[in-house]
Protein backbone atom coordinates (compact mmCIF):
# COMPACT_ATOMS: atom_id res chain seq x y z
CA UNK A 1 0.00 0.00 0.00
CA UNK A 2 1.72 3.59 -1.29
CA UNK A 3 1.93 5.47 1.80
CA UNK A 4 0.15 8.81 2.23
CA UNK A 5 2.54 12.00 1.34
CA UNK A 6 3.80 13.50 4.10
CA UNK A 7 2.07 17.62 5.29
CA UNK A 8 3.51 19.68 7.90
CA UNK A 9 0.67 22.27 8.64
CA UNK A 10 1.89 25.06 10.89
CA UNK A 11 -0.90 26.58 13.18
CA UNK A 12 -0.73 29.75 14.97
CA UNK A 13 -1.68 30.09 18.60
CA UNK A 14 -4.48 32.31 17.52
CA UNK A 15 -6.04 29.70 15.09
CA UNK A 16 -5.91 26.68 17.31
CA UNK A 17 -8.60 24.50 17.44
CA UNK A 18 -10.13 25.15 13.84
CA UNK A 19 -7.76 22.64 12.35
CA UNK A 20 -7.13 18.93 13.15
CA UNK A 21 -5.74 15.73 11.72
CA UNK A 22 -8.70 14.79 10.51
CA UNK A 23 -9.19 17.70 7.85
CA UNK A 24 -6.36 16.38 5.82
CA UNK A 25 -7.56 12.77 4.45
CA UNK A 26 -5.39 12.55 1.85
CA UNK A 27 -2.15 13.36 3.43
CA UNK A 28 -0.27 12.20 7.13
CA UNK A 29 -0.58 15.58 8.49
CA UNK A 30 2.12 16.89 11.53
CA UNK A 31 0.44 19.97 12.85
CA UNK A 32 2.48 22.22 14.81
CA UNK A 33 2.15 25.20 16.39
CA UNK A 34 5.47 26.14 17.35
CA UNK A 35 7.48 28.10 14.84
CA UNK A 36 10.58 26.80 16.03
CA UNK A 37 9.74 23.12 16.33
CA UNK A 38 8.18 23.62 12.31
CA UNK A 39 11.77 25.10 11.09
CA UNK A 40 13.11 21.91 13.23
CA UNK A 41 11.00 19.67 11.20
CA UNK A 42 11.22 21.02 7.78
CA UNK A 43 15.02 20.97 8.27
CA UNK A 44 15.24 17.53 9.19
CA UNK A 45 12.15 15.62 7.64
CA UNK A 46 10.97 15.82 4.14
CA UNK A 47 7.49 16.46 3.49
CA UNK A 48 5.31 16.74 0.21
CA UNK A 49 3.02 19.57 1.13
CA UNK A 50 3.29 22.33 3.38
CA UNK A 51 0.15 24.47 4.85
CA UNK A 52 0.35 27.72 6.50
CA UNK A 53 -3.16 28.10 8.73
CA UNK A 54 -4.78 30.98 10.39
CA UNK A 55 -5.95 34.75 9.36
CA UNK A 56 -3.79 36.53 6.84
CA UNK A 57 -2.29 33.18 5.56
CA UNK A 58 -4.33 32.78 2.10
CA UNK A 59 -1.64 34.35 0.07
CA UNK A 60 1.18 31.54 0.91
CA UNK A 61 -0.75 28.61 1.12
CA UNK A 62 0.90 25.68 0.02
CA UNK A 63 -1.32 22.73 0.89
CA UNK A 64 -1.02 20.09 -1.43
CA UNK A 65 -3.07 16.87 -1.46
CA UNK A 66 -0.35 14.83 -3.35
CA UNK A 67 3.42 13.50 -2.61
CA UNK A 68 6.27 15.16 -4.31
CA UNK A 69 4.49 18.15 -5.61
CA UNK A 70 6.02 20.69 -3.54
CA UNK A 71 9.39 20.20 -5.78
CA UNK A 72 6.73 21.08 -9.00
CA UNK A 73 6.18 24.12 -8.27
CA UNK A 74 7.49 26.54 -10.75
CA UNK A 75 7.95 29.29 -7.78
CA UNK A 76 10.67 28.66 -5.10
CA UNK A 77 9.65 28.51 -1.35
CA UNK A 78 12.15 30.04 1.00
CA UNK A 79 12.19 30.00 4.64
CA UNK A 80 14.57 32.72 6.08
CA UNK A 81 15.36 33.81 9.38
CA UNK A 82 15.40 37.63 10.97
CA UNK A 83 19.02 38.24 9.39
CA UNK A 84 17.80 36.72 5.92
CA UNK A 85 19.57 33.48 5.99
CA UNK A 86 17.90 30.35 4.47
CA UNK A 87 16.56 28.19 6.84
CA UNK A 88 15.10 25.74 4.14
CA UNK A 89 13.76 25.86 1.08
CA UNK A 90 12.60 23.94 -2.01
CA UNK A 91 14.76 22.55 -5.20
CA UNK A 92 13.42 25.43 -7.22
CA UNK A 93 15.76 27.79 -5.62
CA UNK A 94 18.69 26.07 -6.62
CA UNK A 95 17.47 26.04 -10.64
CA UNK A 96 17.28 29.69 -9.87
CA UNK A 97 20.54 30.68 -8.34
CA UNK A 98 22.35 28.13 -10.64
CA UNK A 99 23.87 27.20 -7.12
CA UNK A 100 25.89 24.05 -6.68
CA UNK A 101 26.78 24.72 -2.72
CA UNK A 102 23.82 24.06 -0.26
CA UNK A 103 21.92 26.90 -0.08
CA UNK A 104 20.84 26.56 3.87
CA UNK A 105 22.86 29.06 5.74
CA UNK A 106 23.56 31.52 2.83
CA UNK A 107 22.17 34.98 2.88
CA UNK A 108 19.29 35.10 0.67
CA UNK A 109 20.70 38.01 -1.77
CA UNK A 110 24.30 36.51 -1.62
CA UNK A 111 22.78 33.15 -3.04
CA UNK A 112 21.59 35.17 -6.19
CA UNK A 113 24.94 36.71 -6.16
CA UNK A 114 24.02 40.43 -5.45
CA UNK A 115 21.37 40.83 -7.54
CA UNK A 116 19.63 44.44 -8.59
CA UNK A 117 16.66 45.51 -6.49
CA UNK A 118 14.31 47.35 -8.66
CA UNK A 119 11.27 47.95 -6.22
CA UNK A 120 8.52 48.67 -6.25
CA UNK A 121 9.75 47.91 -2.19
CA UNK A 122 13.32 48.32 -2.54
CA UNK A 123 13.51 46.95 1.28
CA UNK A 124 10.68 43.65 1.00
CA UNK A 125 12.46 42.08 3.94
CA UNK A 126 12.85 44.75 6.07
CA UNK A 127 9.33 46.34 5.26
CA UNK A 128 7.47 43.00 6.19
CA UNK A 129 9.47 42.55 9.40
CA UNK A 130 8.77 45.99 10.46
CA UNK A 131 5.00 46.49 9.16
CA UNK A 132 4.44 42.34 10.26
CA UNK A 133 2.24 42.46 6.19
CA UNK A 134 3.42 41.46 3.28
CA UNK A 135 5.78 42.91 1.00
CA UNK A 136 7.08 42.13 -2.74
CA UNK A 137 9.47 43.43 -4.96
CA UNK A 138 11.10 42.23 -8.13
CA UNK A 139 15.18 41.67 -8.95
CA UNK A 140 17.40 41.58 -11.55
CA UNK A 141 19.79 39.03 -12.30
CA UNK A 142 22.26 39.83 -15.04
CA UNK A 143 21.20 41.30 -18.34
CA UNK A 144 17.86 39.37 -18.71
CA UNK A 145 16.62 37.53 -15.59
CA UNK A 146 14.40 38.81 -13.65
CA UNK A 147 12.68 37.28 -10.35
CA UNK A 148 9.64 38.42 -8.19
CA UNK A 149 9.76 37.95 -4.58
CA UNK A 150 6.98 38.06 -2.10
CA UNK A 151 7.78 38.14 1.69
CA UNK A 152 5.35 37.39 4.03
CA UNK A 153 6.41 37.47 8.35
CA UNK A 154 5.40 34.61 10.67
CA UNK A 155 4.50 35.82 13.79
CA UNK A 156 4.69 34.13 16.54
CA UNK A 157 2.00 34.82 19.64
CA UNK A 158 -1.29 36.39 19.97
CA UNK A 159 -2.18 39.81 19.96
CA UNK A 160 -0.70 43.48 19.04
CA UNK A 161 2.37 42.71 20.07
CA UNK A 162 3.33 39.75 18.39
CA UNK A 163 6.31 40.02 16.69
CA UNK A 164 7.76 38.06 13.61
CA UNK A 165 10.33 35.23 13.91
CA UNK A 166 10.97 34.04 10.36
CA UNK A 167 9.85 35.21 6.60
CA UNK A 168 8.51 32.85 4.51
CA UNK A 169 9.34 33.89 1.09
CA UNK A 170 8.01 32.84 -2.50
CA UNK A 171 10.23 33.83 -5.76
CA UNK A 172 9.09 33.51 -9.20
CA UNK A 173 10.59 33.45 -12.29
CA UNK A 174 9.56 36.12 -14.50
CA UNK A 175 12.03 37.04 -16.58
CA UNK A 176 9.48 36.36 -20.29
CA UNK A 177 6.81 38.50 -18.62
CA UNK A 178 10.19 41.31 -18.41
CA UNK A 179 10.94 40.66 -22.19
CA UNK A 180 7.67 40.69 -23.26
CA UNK A 181 7.11 44.44 -21.34
CA UNK A 182 10.74 45.36 -22.25
CA UNK A 183 10.35 44.53 -25.93
CA UNK A 184 7.11 46.69 -25.67
CA UNK A 185 8.80 49.82 -24.51
CA UNK A 186 11.47 48.96 -26.87
CA UNK A 187 9.20 48.96 -29.70
CA UNK A 188 7.73 52.26 -28.93
CA UNK A 189 10.86 54.01 -28.12
CA UNK A 190 11.79 52.14 -32.21
CA UNK A 191 8.77 53.86 -33.64
CA UNK A 192 9.80 57.12 -32.12
CA UNK A 193 12.84 56.70 -33.85
CA UNK A 194 12.52 54.98 -37.30
CA UNK A 195 9.77 57.98 -37.55
CA UNK A 196 12.09 60.66 -36.79
CA UNK A 197 13.19 61.66 -40.08
CA UNK A 198 12.50 65.33 -40.00
CA UNK A 199 15.20 67.21 -38.32
CA UNK A 200 17.27 69.43 -40.38
CA UNK A 201 19.97 67.31 -41.31
CA UNK A 202 17.76 64.78 -42.33
CA UNK A 203 15.67 66.71 -44.97
CA UNK A 204 18.59 67.81 -46.14
CA UNK A 205 19.22 64.27 -47.17
CA UNK A 206 18.72 62.70 -50.60
CA UNK A 207 15.83 60.26 -51.09
CA UNK A 208 18.26 57.70 -51.16
CA UNK A 209 20.77 59.06 -48.18
CA UNK A 210 16.79 58.73 -45.92
CA UNK A 211 15.71 54.91 -47.58
CA UNK A 212 19.44 53.86 -46.54
CA UNK A 213 19.07 55.99 -42.86
CA UNK A 214 15.65 53.94 -42.17
CA UNK A 215 17.16 50.32 -43.40
CA UNK A 216 20.04 50.48 -41.10
CA UNK A 217 17.80 51.61 -38.11
CA UNK A 218 15.16 48.49 -39.19
CA UNK A 219 18.01 46.58 -39.49
CA UNK A 220 19.22 47.39 -35.66
CA UNK A 221 16.00 47.12 -34.27
CA UNK A 222 15.37 43.73 -35.11
CA UNK A 223 18.91 42.03 -35.08
CA UNK A 224 19.40 43.70 -31.26
CA UNK A 225 15.64 43.92 -30.19
CA UNK A 226 13.68 40.97 -31.83
CA UNK A 227 17.33 39.48 -31.86
CA UNK A 228 16.37 38.06 -35.53
CA UNK A 229 19.65 37.75 -37.92
CA UNK A 230 18.03 36.77 -41.43
CA UNK A 231 15.66 39.78 -42.74
CA UNK A 232 13.86 40.50 -46.00
CA UNK A 233 11.20 43.40 -46.50
CA UNK A 234 9.46 43.47 -49.81
CA UNK A 235 7.35 46.41 -50.95
CA UNK A 236 4.52 46.18 -53.41
CA UNK A 237 4.98 48.25 -56.33
CA UNK A 238 1.34 49.68 -57.01
CA UNK A 239 1.78 49.88 -60.76
CA UNK A 240 2.59 46.36 -61.11
CA UNK A 241 1.71 44.14 -58.24
CA UNK A 242 5.49 43.03 -58.07
CA UNK A 243 7.50 43.06 -54.44
CA UNK A 244 10.33 45.18 -54.52
CA UNK A 245 13.32 44.20 -52.25
CA UNK A 246 13.78 46.96 -49.44
CA UNK A 247 16.10 45.03 -47.11
CA UNK A 248 17.67 41.86 -47.09
CA UNK A 249 20.11 40.25 -44.71
CA UNK A 250 21.20 36.47 -44.81
CA UNK A 251 19.50 35.34 -47.65
CA UNK A 252 20.24 33.71 -50.55
CA UNK A 253 21.23 35.85 -53.77
CA UNK A 254 18.56 33.67 -55.58
CA UNK A 255 16.05 34.52 -53.12
CA UNK A 256 17.06 38.23 -52.84
CA UNK A 257 16.57 38.38 -56.96
CA UNK A 258 13.47 35.84 -57.17
CA UNK A 259 10.40 38.26 -58.68
CA UNK A 260 7.57 37.87 -56.30
CA UNK A 261 3.98 39.64 -56.66
CA UNK A 262 1.38 40.48 -53.82
CA UNK A 263 -0.59 37.09 -54.84
CA UNK A 264 -1.94 34.38 -52.80
CA UNK A 265 -0.61 31.63 -55.12
CA UNK A 266 3.08 30.80 -56.37
CA UNK A 267 4.62 33.47 -55.43
CA UNK A 268 5.61 31.71 -51.83
CA UNK A 269 4.46 32.74 -48.55
CA UNK A 270 5.66 36.41 -49.12
CA UNK A 271 3.10 36.80 -51.50
CA UNK A 272 0.61 35.13 -50.27
CA UNK A 273 1.02 37.66 -46.87
CA UNK A 274 1.25 40.65 -49.25
CA UNK A 275 -1.95 39.72 -51.10
CA UNK A 276 -3.96 38.97 -48.32
CA UNK A 277 -2.85 41.15 -45.47
CA UNK A 278 -2.44 38.22 -42.80
CA UNK A 279 0.71 36.96 -40.92
CA UNK A 280 1.96 33.71 -41.95
CA UNK A 281 4.10 31.14 -39.62
CA UNK A 282 6.07 28.44 -41.12
CA UNK A 283 6.62 25.96 -38.35
CA UNK A 284 8.82 23.66 -40.81
CA UNK A 285 9.52 24.57 -44.22
CA UNK A 286 10.65 21.25 -45.28
CA UNK A 287 6.57 20.40 -44.93
CA UNK A 288 5.15 23.84 -45.82
CA UNK A 289 3.81 23.72 -49.48
CA UNK A 290 4.01 27.59 -49.58
CA UNK A 291 7.64 28.23 -48.52
CA UNK A 292 10.40 29.25 -50.90
CA UNK A 293 13.16 28.96 -50.14
CA UNK A 294 14.86 32.22 -48.61
CA UNK A 295 17.76 31.98 -46.41
CA UNK A 296 19.92 29.28 -46.10
CA UNK A 297 19.35 26.52 -44.00
CA UNK A 298 16.20 28.32 -42.95
CA UNK A 299 13.74 25.72 -40.91
CA UNK A 300 11.17 27.62 -40.08
CA UNK A 301 10.16 31.33 -41.13
CA UNK A 302 7.68 34.67 -39.85
CA UNK A 303 6.42 36.89 -42.17
CA UNK A 304 3.73 39.76 -41.35
CA UNK A 305 2.59 42.11 -43.51
CA UNK A 306 3.22 46.02 -43.24
CA UNK A 307 0.17 47.43 -42.67
CA UNK A 308 -0.74 52.03 -43.05
CA UNK A 309 -4.42 52.51 -42.58
CA UNK A 310 -5.75 48.85 -43.53
CA UNK A 311 -3.77 48.51 -46.61
CA UNK A 312 -0.49 46.70 -47.13
CA UNK A 313 2.34 48.47 -48.37
CA UNK A 314 4.88 45.14 -48.25
CA UNK A 315 6.00 42.77 -46.02
CA UNK A 316 8.44 42.00 -43.08
CA UNK A 317 10.02 38.48 -43.12
CA UNK A 318 12.35 36.46 -40.76
CA UNK A 319 13.77 33.31 -41.29
CA UNK A 320 15.57 30.96 -38.40
CA UNK A 321 18.03 27.76 -38.76
CA UNK A 322 15.68 25.83 -36.43
CA UNK A 323 12.12 24.18 -37.29
CA UNK A 324 9.28 25.81 -34.82
CA UNK A 325 11.75 28.70 -33.72
CA UNK A 326 8.75 31.01 -33.53
CA UNK A 327 6.06 31.77 -31.29
CA UNK A 328 3.01 33.38 -31.09
CA UNK A 329 4.74 36.38 -29.05
CA UNK A 330 7.63 36.58 -31.67
CA UNK A 331 4.52 37.10 -34.30
CA UNK A 332 2.27 39.60 -32.37
CA UNK A 333 5.99 41.70 -31.28
CA UNK A 334 7.02 41.65 -35.09
CA UNK A 335 3.42 42.58 -36.40
CA UNK A 336 3.57 45.42 -33.53
CA UNK A 337 7.47 46.34 -34.75
CA UNK A 338 5.86 46.05 -38.97
CA UNK A 339 3.23 48.70 -37.96
CA UNK A 340 6.07 51.04 -36.99
CA UNK A 341 8.04 50.08 -40.23
CA UNK A 342 5.25 50.73 -42.39
CA UNK A 343 4.76 54.22 -40.59
CA UNK A 344 8.50 55.16 -40.56
CA UNK A 345 7.89 54.88 -44.50
CA UNK A 346 4.71 56.67 -45.13
CA UNK A 347 6.92 59.20 -43.42
CA UNK A 348 9.69 58.74 -45.84
CA UNK A 349 7.20 58.81 -48.85
CA UNK A 350 5.62 61.97 -48.00
CA UNK A 351 9.21 63.53 -47.09
CA UNK A 352 9.98 62.51 -50.84
CA UNK A 353 6.71 63.48 -51.94
CA UNK A 354 7.00 66.90 -50.18
CA UNK A 355 10.35 67.56 -51.48
CA UNK A 356 9.58 66.45 -55.17
CA UNK A 357 6.17 68.73 -54.85
CA UNK A 358 8.62 71.43 -53.95
CA UNK A 359 10.76 71.02 -56.57
CA UNK A 360 8.33 70.50 -59.00
CA UNK A 361 6.65 73.91 -58.09
CA UNK A 362 9.69 75.76 -58.22
CA UNK A 363 10.08 74.88 -61.78
CA UNK A 364 6.71 75.60 -62.11
CA UNK A 365 7.09 78.98 -60.75
CA UNK A 366 10.56 79.38 -62.60
CA UNK A 367 9.11 78.55 -65.76
CA UNK A 368 6.04 81.27 -64.76
CA UNK A 369 8.84 84.19 -64.08
CA UNK A 370 11.24 83.46 -67.02
CA UNK A 371 8.22 83.01 -69.29
CA UNK A 372 7.30 86.62 -70.70
CA UNK A 373 11.54 86.89 -70.92
CA UNK A 374 11.74 83.95 -73.37
CA UNK A 375 8.86 85.24 -75.47
CA UNK A 376 10.28 88.59 -75.88
CA UNK A 377 13.25 87.02 -76.94
CA UNK A 378 11.80 84.64 -79.45
CA UNK A 379 9.52 87.93 -80.89
CA UNK A 380 12.84 90.13 -81.03
CA UNK A 381 15.07 87.57 -82.61
CA UNK A 382 12.11 85.90 -85.18
CA UNK A 383 11.39 90.09 -85.80
CA UNK A 384 15.32 90.19 -86.87
CA UNK A 385 16.09 87.04 -88.25
CA UNK A 386 12.70 88.12 -90.87
CA UNK A 387 14.19 92.09 -91.44
CA UNK A 388 17.96 90.90 -92.14
CA UNK A 389 18.52 91.33 -95.75
CA UNK A 390 22.59 90.68 -95.56
CA UNK A 391 24.12 87.81 -96.75
CA UNK A 392 26.25 86.37 -94.14
CA UNK A 393 25.15 83.19 -93.43
CA UNK A 394 27.13 83.14 -90.05
CA UNK A 395 24.74 85.75 -88.50
CA UNK A 396 21.69 84.20 -89.67
CA UNK A 397 22.78 80.92 -88.07
CA UNK A 398 23.82 82.81 -84.98
CA UNK A 399 20.40 84.44 -84.80
CA UNK A 400 18.20 80.93 -85.49
CA UNK A 401 21.02 79.38 -82.60
CA UNK A 402 19.94 82.09 -79.99
CA UNK A 403 15.57 80.63 -80.87
CA UNK A 404 16.89 77.36 -80.14
CA UNK A 405 18.59 78.04 -77.04
CA UNK A 406 16.25 80.09 -75.97
CA UNK A 407 13.75 77.07 -76.34
CA UNK A 408 15.61 74.81 -74.78
CA UNK A 409 16.15 76.75 -71.47
CA UNK A 410 12.72 77.26 -71.59
CA UNK A 411 12.01 73.18 -72.24
CA UNK A 412 14.36 71.77 -69.75
CA UNK A 413 12.86 73.82 -66.82
CA UNK A 414 9.84 72.49 -67.58
CA UNK A 415 11.08 69.06 -68.29
CA UNK A 416 12.80 69.32 -64.78
CA UNK A 417 9.48 69.52 -63.06
CA UNK A 418 7.90 66.81 -65.37
CA UNK A 419 10.69 64.73 -63.94
CA UNK A 420 10.58 64.88 -60.55
CA UNK A 421 6.58 64.74 -60.58
CA UNK A 422 6.94 61.39 -62.66
CA UNK A 423 9.60 59.80 -60.19
CA UNK A 424 7.63 60.25 -57.30
CA UNK A 425 6.25 56.84 -55.79
CA UNK A 426 2.82 56.74 -54.23
CA UNK A 427 2.09 60.35 -55.02
CA UNK A 428 -0.28 61.21 -57.84
CA UNK A 429 0.46 61.11 -61.63
CA UNK A 430 1.43 64.63 -62.99
CA UNK A 431 -0.94 66.53 -65.02
CA UNK A 432 0.22 65.22 -68.70
CA UNK A 433 -0.70 62.09 -67.73
CA UNK A 434 -4.51 62.75 -68.11
CA UNK A 435 -4.20 64.38 -71.49
CA UNK A 436 -1.02 62.54 -72.71
CA UNK A 437 -2.18 63.85 -76.66
CA UNK A 438 -0.89 67.82 -75.08
CA UNK A 439 2.73 66.32 -74.35
CA UNK A 440 5.52 68.25 -76.23
CA UNK A 441 3.17 70.24 -78.32
CA UNK A 442 3.99 73.61 -79.28
CA UNK A 443 1.25 76.43 -79.08
CA UNK A 444 1.68 79.72 -80.10
CA UNK A 445 -0.85 82.08 -78.13
CA UNK A 446 -1.75 85.68 -79.46
CA UNK A 447 -2.99 88.42 -77.24
CA UNK A 448 -2.65 91.64 -76.11
CA UNK A 449 -3.41 91.46 -72.36
CA UNK A 450 -0.31 89.86 -70.59
CA UNK A 451 -2.79 88.27 -68.10
CA UNK A 452 -3.77 86.10 -70.97
CA UNK A 453 -0.57 84.79 -72.23
CA UNK A 454 0.69 83.91 -68.95
CA UNK A 455 -2.78 82.15 -67.83
CA UNK A 456 -1.72 80.39 -71.27
CA UNK A 457 1.51 79.13 -70.16
CA UNK A 458 0.16 77.97 -66.65
CA UNK A 459 -2.61 76.42 -68.12
CA UNK A 460 -1.29 74.59 -70.58
CA UNK A 461 2.21 74.20 -69.69
CA UNK A 462 0.56 72.14 -66.71
CA UNK A 463 -0.14 69.53 -69.38
CA UNK A 464 3.31 69.40 -70.72
CA UNK A 465 2.65 71.80 -73.68
CA UNK A 466 5.33 74.05 -75.25
CA UNK A 467 3.74 77.40 -74.99
CA UNK A 468 4.69 80.81 -76.83
CA UNK A 469 2.89 84.09 -76.97
CA UNK A 470 2.74 86.98 -78.95
CA UNK A 471 1.03 90.23 -78.32
CA UNK A 472 -0.20 91.07 -81.87
CA UNK A 473 -0.97 90.36 -84.78
CA UNK A 474 2.25 90.97 -87.43
CA UNK A 475 4.13 89.45 -84.23
CA UNK A 476 2.43 86.23 -84.84
CA UNK A 477 2.78 85.96 -88.62
CA UNK A 478 6.73 86.58 -87.89
CA UNK A 479 6.73 83.69 -85.16
CA UNK A 480 4.50 81.47 -87.64
CA UNK A 481 6.82 82.30 -90.78
CA UNK A 482 9.77 81.19 -88.88
CA UNK A 483 8.92 78.26 -86.65
CA UNK A 484 6.36 75.43 -86.73
CA UNK A 485 3.15 75.03 -84.43
CA UNK A 486 0.45 72.54 -83.54
CA UNK A 487 -2.10 74.90 -82.71
CA UNK A 488 -2.88 78.96 -82.33
CA UNK A 489 -4.94 80.68 -79.94
CA UNK A 490 -5.59 83.77 -81.28
CA UNK A 491 -7.67 86.57 -79.58
CA UNK A 492 -10.51 87.94 -82.40
CA UNK A 493 -9.54 91.98 -81.22
CA UNK A 494 -5.96 92.37 -82.01
CA UNK A 495 -4.07 95.87 -81.78
CA UNK A 496 -3.71 95.22 -85.49
CA UNK A 497 -6.40 93.08 -87.09
CA UNK A 498 -9.22 91.10 -86.56
CA UNK A 499 -10.21 87.49 -86.13
CA UNK A 500 -11.14 87.02 -89.28
CA UNK A 501 -7.97 88.99 -91.08
CA UNK A 502 -5.60 86.72 -88.38
CA UNK A 503 -7.36 83.13 -89.62
CA UNK A 504 -6.91 84.39 -93.32
CA UNK A 505 -3.14 85.47 -92.74
CA UNK A 506 -2.81 82.36 -90.80
CA UNK A 507 -3.96 80.31 -93.62
CA UNK A 508 -1.74 82.39 -96.90
CA UNK A 509 1.21 81.31 -94.76
CA UNK A 510 0.13 77.91 -93.14
CA UNK A 511 -2.83 76.28 -94.81
CA UNK A 512 -3.24 73.65 -92.64
CA UNK A 513 -2.00 74.56 -89.23
CA UNK A 514 -5.29 74.52 -86.47
CA UNK A 515 -6.59 78.23 -85.21
CA UNK A 516 -8.48 78.44 -82.82
CA UNK A 517 -10.52 81.83 -82.15
CA UNK A 518 -11.06 83.89 -78.86
CA UNK A 519 -13.66 86.51 -77.98
CA UNK A 520 -14.80 88.36 -75.21
CA UNK A 521 -17.67 90.03 -76.77
CA UNK A 522 -20.80 88.87 -77.59
CA UNK A 523 -21.09 90.99 -80.53
CA UNK A 524 -18.97 90.88 -83.03
CA UNK A 525 -19.14 94.10 -84.88
CA UNK A 526 -17.00 93.05 -87.29
CA UNK A 527 -18.46 89.72 -87.26
CA UNK A 528 -14.77 88.16 -88.00
CA UNK A 529 -16.14 84.73 -86.42
CA UNK A 530 -18.72 84.63 -89.24
CA UNK A 531 -16.08 85.37 -92.42
CA UNK A 532 -13.42 82.87 -90.10
CA UNK A 533 -15.89 79.76 -89.91
CA UNK A 534 -16.67 80.78 -94.06
CA UNK A 535 -12.99 80.60 -94.38
CA UNK A 536 -12.93 77.33 -92.68
CA UNK A 537 -12.15 78.41 -88.91
CA UNK A 538 -14.02 75.13 -86.82
CA UNK A 539 -13.04 76.31 -83.28
CA UNK A 540 -14.10 79.49 -81.14
CA UNK A 541 -14.01 79.83 -77.33
CA UNK A 542 -16.17 82.57 -75.64
CA UNK A 543 -14.12 83.82 -73.04
CA UNK A 544 -14.11 83.47 -69.93
CA UNK A 545 -14.15 79.67 -70.58
CA UNK A 546 -13.25 76.63 -68.50
CA UNK A 547 -9.79 75.00 -68.60
CA UNK A 548 -11.38 71.86 -69.42
CA UNK A 549 -13.10 73.49 -72.96
CA UNK A 550 -9.88 75.29 -73.54
CA UNK A 551 -7.74 71.53 -73.07
CA UNK A 552 -11.00 70.24 -75.18
CA UNK A 553 -10.31 72.37 -77.80
CA UNK A 554 -6.90 72.46 -78.17
CA UNK A 555 -7.16 68.76 -78.18
CA UNK A 556 -9.61 68.21 -80.86
CA UNK A 557 -7.73 70.77 -83.16
CA UNK A 558 -3.90 68.39 -83.00
CA UNK A 559 -5.95 65.25 -82.92
CA UNK A 560 -6.50 65.71 -86.81
CA UNK A 561 -3.35 65.17 -89.07
CA UNK A 562 -1.96 68.06 -90.81
CA UNK A 563 0.67 68.66 -93.14
CA UNK A 564 3.84 70.03 -91.88
CA UNK A 565 5.04 73.35 -94.16
CA UNK A 566 8.78 73.67 -93.99
CA UNK A 567 10.09 76.22 -91.35
CA UNK A 568 13.54 77.98 -90.90
CA UNK A 569 13.62 76.92 -87.16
Amino acid sequence: MTPSPRVLVYVPPDAEGEISAADFTAAAADIVTSLPDAVQRLQTGRYEGISVWGPGADSIRFLLESGGLLEELPEAVVLLDLDLHILWCTGQLAEFTHQTEPLIGQRFYDAFGTPEILGPDFCPFHTAIGSGESAQSRLRVGDKTYFEVHATPLMEGNGEDSLPSYLLVTVRDVSGDMAQRYKLSAIYQAGLELGDLQPQEVLEMSVEERVELLKSKILHYTQDLLEFETVEIRLIDEKTNILEPLLAVGMEPDAKGRELEAKAADNGVTGFVAATGRSYLCEDTKADPLYLRGAPDARSSLTVPLILHDACLGTFNVESPRPRAFTNNDLQFLELFSREVAMALNTLNLLEAEKGATASESASQILRDVAPSVDQILNDSYWVLERYIGHDQQVTERLQNILQHTRNIREQIQQMGESVATNLKRVRAPAWHERPQLKGKRVLVVDSDADVRSAAHAFLGRYGCFVETAHDGEEAMTMIRQSHYDAVLTDIRLPDMNGAECFSRIREIHEHVPVILMTGFGYDPTHSIVKARQMGCESVLFKPFRLDQLLAEVEKAISEPHPVTATHS
